[in-house]
């Protein structure tokens, strides 16, 4: 049985493990990158000149109108799309009925949209998915063909988890392929849209903890969620922009106003109060000074109580 042929459309690192599987077994015959970083082109480059990878840039949503041809040049079988910045339109996806598969880093449809980890993560949920569908013309509606899923591990930060869903999707690909190689017809399950939601891409607002309103869990919850892509969750300090990377839910109580700096404990942590009588301990921050402990934050500055504003 002849080889099927396997184009990756992906947006950049997170797909670097599917790519290194499927080359090694002999699946991948080109890769489209959208929006490449100058190192992951520096790679792909590298792969063409030694393995004789076959790869195009597509830096904006102008340089898709090569897309279409590329695609007829190469004739792939199928086209497995991971975490591609960009929606295909139907004169692409013309190419062939069910030839187009997305690898959804979450659950379908529940979370639908471009960052689904910093979602799941900010919403405390024990479990994600990766989520592997047809591709039609709008963002993640497709039928599902499966789901893949993932216990989220306690205080996991949006980097862990997307390590963790990186080398899955890899295996997750490598099984899909396998399918489509070997299988005589795919599973697909349409979506129930009462179950859908859409998250647009987190924006300020989304990123800045609610003191007022946000319990302890809540608050470390999103500092994971940002960690390290936004360098934390937004806070403000006298009127000063801080971001708060890492933090712990303490043992101790308190009846103060949330917000404020309780003390800075024997550990060199700062233990700041929240709306539910709980205490997190603050361990690294990041502002116009860098990134600090917070140990070295308050030897610097007196914290003690002042209060941190949404």
């Amino acid at each position: 049985m002849e080889q099927k042929r396997i184009l990756v459309l992906c947006g950049g690192q997170f797909a670097f493990p599917t790519l290194q599987t499927l080359g090694l077994e002999k699946f991948l015959c080109g890769v489209g990158i959208g929006k490449g970083e100058k190192e992951v082109l520096a790679v792909l480059e590298q792969e063409r000149v030694t393995n004789g990878l076959t790869y195009k840039s597509f830096p904006d949503k102008e340089s898709l109108s090569d897309l279409k041809d590329w695609i007829e040049e190469l004739q792939p079988d199928y086209i497995f799309s991971i975490s591609f910045p960009f929606l295909l339109s139907e004169d692409v996806l013309s190419f062939g009925e069910e030839r187009f598969i997305n690898f959804h880093p979450g659950p379908l449809p529940e979370y639908r949209g471009p960052m689904p980890l910093f979602e799941v993560l900010r919403y405390q949920e024990k479990e994600t998915a990766i989520s592997v569908h047809f591709m039609n013309p709008e963002f993640d509606e497709g039928a599902v063909i499966l789901k893949e899923k993932l216990a989220i591990s306690p205080n996991e930060t949006y980097g862990e988890l997307a390590i963790k869903l990186s080398e899955r999707t890899a295996m997750v690909a490598l099984n899909m392929a396998h399918m489509l190689q070997f299988g005589s017809q795919i599973p697909r399950t349409a979506q129930d849209e009462n179950q859908a939601r859409y998250f647009e891409k987190p924006e300020v607002a989304d990123t800045f903890i609610q003191w007022k309103r946000m319990p302890a869990d809540e608050i470390i919850s999103l500092i994971n969620a940002c960690n390290p892509w936004n360098q934390g969750a937004d806070t403000l300090l006298q009127g000063r922009n801080i971001k708060i990377l890492s933090a712990s839910l303490s043992e101790n109580q308190h009846t103060d106003i949330p917000g404020k700096v309780l003390n800075v404990t024997p550990d060199g942590e700062i233990a700041v109060s929240c709306l539910d009588g709980q205490i997190i301990h603050v361990q690294i921050l990041a502002g116009d000074f860098g990134i600090q402990t917070a140990e070295r934050f308050a030897a610097k500055k007196p914290v003690l109580g002042l209060l941190f504003n949404s």
